[in-house]
């Protein structure tokens, strides 16, 4: 153990001698929280409706009463008068607004007569976060148009009450676990995997071939010294994120101890997969070109920032052996339910097998020669 402890102490020693390393790699996975996390999952708002009134009946009226106040209230959309149906769809190819409005010249005599009355709605669909909000916007003021002006004393009407079990999460809170895996990950590839190749590159990795030391004790010595540093990173993340996120009690202690626990298993087994992936690697410009590529193939079908099951069949099998799904999972579990140990068994078991295989394989690979 203590040839093993000698590694870990020269590699935090390195780290150390490195503030601005220290720095960037803390600070990066805040701003991308703050940004992604703000930039997504937000309410739409101000979307640009043109409205033609092709009837000006007093049916008519009452539609574009409703639209007024969804204007004026939620500020969902904003309101433009045409007169002419095909400037409005002119000037919604163009870009000046995202949907067009008609009510046909019929409206009010079907209205009157129940005769299946419609108004339509030309939208870009070009970009479907917008024209899915258009939708459920208007949807849901013809849903109150269509509401009798006197209500029955005892609904006959089957309806659905939506029970919330936990508070609101916005989409900052959502982001939080993947960006807290983000920043294991960035520390185990700049502080584990990059630093070991560069040692490669440079003959310092020469040294250790020289010594008693055995494989399994070097390789425990570099996965624990990248797992303390990752485990830093990590936790730096949980608490700062959590406050920038605003989630609720984020000093519970109960709750910082399982995420720690959380943190160690989620960083060890990243960095036994990273020096898996490195050990044969002599060239110090392709783990540059790798990590990028292992970013997307990890972090995306991990569920961190859309949930799984929108996703393809094949992209469903990649994130059943993708370590970032259960840490994902796991920091979710406690960041946003608070959790216990038994919710995240689960994805500890894998986390910490996954190691030991990464781990175990990683040793067999190892060279003892030049």
């Amino acid at each position: 153990m203590g040839r093993t402890w000698a590694i870990i102490e020269r590699e935090l020693r390195r780290f150390r001698r490195s503030p601005v390393l220290i720095a960037m790699s803390m600070t990066f996975p805040i701003v991308q929280l703050v940004v992604l996390g703000y930039a997504f999952g937000g309410n739409v708002k101000h979307l640009k409706v043109g409205v033609v009134d092709q009837d000006h009946g007093v049916p008519a009226v009452k539609v574009r009463e409703l639209a007024s106040a969804l204007a004026s209230g939620a500020r969902t959309i904003d309101l433009v008068d045409y007169t002419d149906q095909g400037d409005a769809v002119t000037d919604l190819r163009n870009g000046r607004v995202n949907g067009v409005l008609t009510i046909p010249p019929d409206f009010s005599r079907r209205v009157l007569a129940r005769n299946q009355p419609r108004v339509a709605l030309i939208e870009d669909n070009t970009d479907n976060f917008v024209s899915s909000a258009l939708a459920a916007t208007l949807g849901g003021m013809l849903v109150t148009y269509n509401q009798p002006a006197m209500l029955p004393r005892i609904p006959g009407q089957a309806a659905l009450d939506v029970v919330e079990v936990y508070p609101y999460v916005p989409y900052v809170q959502y982001l939080l676990p993947g960006t807290v895996v983000m920043s294991i990950f960035m520390m185990v590839m700049i502080g584990g995997g990059i630093i070991y190749i560069d040692d490669k590159a440079r003959g310092l990795h020469e040294g250790y071939l020289v010594t008693p030391i055995k494989k399994f004790e070097l390789i425990a010595g570099f996965n624990i010294s990248g797992t303390i540093k990752a485990v830093i990173a990590g936790m730096f993340l949980c608490i700062i994120g959590s406050l920038i996120a605003g989630v609720p009690d984020p000093f519970d202690v109960m709750r910082l101890f399982r995420l720690f626990v959380v943190v160690v298993v989620t960083a060890f087994a990243l960095i036994s997969l990273m020096f898996l992936l490195m050990v044969r690697v002599s060239d110090p410009l392709l783990p540059r070109a790798v990590f990028g590529i292992l970013n997307t193939v990890l972090y995306f079908p991990s569920g961190a920032v859309y949930p799984q099951q929108g996703f393809p069949g094949w992209l469903q099998v990649i994130a059943i052996a993708d370590p970032f799904t259960y840490a994902v999972h796991a920091f979710k579990s406690l960041l946003l339910k608070n959790t216990g140990f038994v919710a995240i068994a689960g994805d500890l078991t894998f986390l910490l097998l996954f190691a030991a295989v990464a781990m175990s394989a990683a040793t067999l690979l190892f060279k003892r020669t030049l």
